[in-house]
């Protein structure tokens, strides 16, 4: 730590004492000295007087927080200078001492330091590996309908927006309403997720609004919901056609006025959260059997992105599972020939009904038992590709011995195209490339055409 103070006597006893207690100290006379020593190295945290000749431990806190922000601020100050010291703290020191001040005061200060610095790198650590684990916010693929979900996540985040997240379990909504929220001005704000349907309907309620001590049997203190938990930052509700009719309407109002109120309350609250919904369900069909209120539809659906399940996403499989082979072994080169080719095959040849999630599953497996790469199958769970449905295979090609890899290609393309009924779109999307790269395709058939 530093210590800066003009007064000799203090500096030696502070050299002694805070030594005796076990830090490493660096004791500097005035301002100006501590600042040099800030640019010099880095310390957990600084113990400076206010009023110093040349720099002031003002000036020494700008200085500090501009260029160390990590490290924490204590200022010692005369009585007649309290005011002094309160604008300090409101700098970013982290608290201020009288003087004169007590060594018992400083050591006590010095500790809730390092108990702050302690649970400042927890947090970060485990920030880090909540990052691994989720692979971030980053919308992996190619795809031409991965490249629209981007595009939309793009235009829609920076807006306050409500919006509707479409897609089969496991595709990746979570992902999506994760990437609207860090690409936001709120993203620096909390972010909340819950999975309507993963709780009882008797307490999804009290979960989201928060309750009132007394509310219902059970309620032995208030308590804050998620709404309040989220003010500021966006809030994702997961499977929102699991959500009771009750708690619709509560949901419908919060959207409407932007008030909540809690259970066993008669007093509404405002509070700044922007929703962000996903659901697997087809909540139109709900709302004609009248299990989902329609007006709250019209308000979740402001903004729609509708997730394609990995069977459509073509060779997006395959960069997906190497991306999150890599996520679990973080270690592998970039480089690295991470499956051979008779496990990709079986990639896919194989339908993915649980989508993303069950693709990480298989390839959190295989790196249970793959000691070396490449990935063979036997390291891949058996009985799933044994008992789980395969795509059924294309048209059949009859190829001759002559010829030529581009003449094949054209042979695909046209039977894929003849089977589409000439629909382009649909043709490309089947084939897993871009409706550019069909349309340059077909040009290079018709110019062979026309040469031949």
């Amino acid at each position: 730590m530093l210590f800066a103070d003009d007064e000799r006597c203090l500096q030696e006893l502070m050299q002694l004492e805070l030594t005796r207690l076990g830090h490493e100290v660096t004791v500097c006379p005035d301002g100006t000295t501590a600042v040099a020593a800030l640019q010099r190295e880095t310390f957990d945290a600084v113990l400076v007087d206010l009023d110093m000749p040349g720099l002031s431990g003002i000036e020494v806190i700008e200085h500090l927080k501009a260029n160390s922000p990590d490290t924490e601020a204590v200022i010692m100050t005369g009585k007649s200078t309290t005011e002094s010291a309160i604008a300090a703290v409101k700098l970013g020191a982290f608290d201020y001492l009288t003087k004169p001040c007590k060594l018992v005061d400083i050591a006590a200060v010095l500790e809730r330091v390092a108990v702050k610095r302690k649970l400042t790198l927890k947090f970060r650590a485990l920030k880090k590996r909540l990052d691994q684990e989720e692979g971030g916010s980053q919308l992996i693929g190619d795809h031409p309908k991965m490249q629209n979900v981007r595009r939309l996540v793009g235009r829609v985040a920076p807006t306050e927006s409500t919006v509707l997240v479409r897609g089969e379990t496991g595709t990746g909504k979570e992902l999506v309403a994760r990437a609207i929220h860090d690409q936001s001005m709120r993203a620096d704000k909390p972010y909340v997720a819950i999975n309507c349907g993963a709780l009882p309907e008797s307490l999804i309620e009290s979960e989201l609004f928060g309750h009132r001590k007394g509310a219902f049997t059970g309620a032995d203190a208030t308590r804050v919901g998620l709404f309040e938990v989220a003010n500021g930052g966006t809030l994702f509700l997961d499977e929102i056609g699991e959500l009771p009719k009750a708690v619709q309407a509560k949901l419908l109002r919060f959207l409407e006025s932007g008030e909540i109120r809690r259970v066993g309350e008669n007093e509404a609250c405002r509070v700044d959260v922007r929703v962000v919904c996903a659901t697997h369900r087809d909540l139109e069909k709900m709302v004609e059997e009248e299990d989902f209120r329609e007006d709250l539809l019209f308000r979740i659906n402001t903004f729609e992105v509708l997730l394609p399940p990995l069977r459509e996403r073509g060779e997006d499989l395959i960069s997906l599972a190497a991306h999150l082979f890599r996520r679990f072994r973080q270690e592998v080169p970039s480089e690295a020939e991470i499956y051979a080719p008779e496990t990709l095959e079986m990639f896919r040849g194989y339908d993915w009904p649980g989508n993303v999630r069950e693709l990480a599953n298989v390839v959190e497996h295989a790196t249970v038992l793959c000691d070396r790469l490449p990935v063979l199958p036997e390291h891949l769970p058996k009985r799933k590709f044994e008992n789980r449905p395969q795509i059924l295979p294309g048209p059949k090609l009859k190829i001759a011995g002559s010829q030529t890899l581009r003449e094949i290609e054209m042979q695909v393309i046209q039977q894929v195209l003849e089977k589409n009924q000439g629909n382009k779109p649909q043709t490309a999307e089947e084939l897993g490339v871009s409706l550019k790269t069909l349309y340059n395709k077909l040009n290079q058939m018709s110019q062979l055409r026309d040469s031949a």
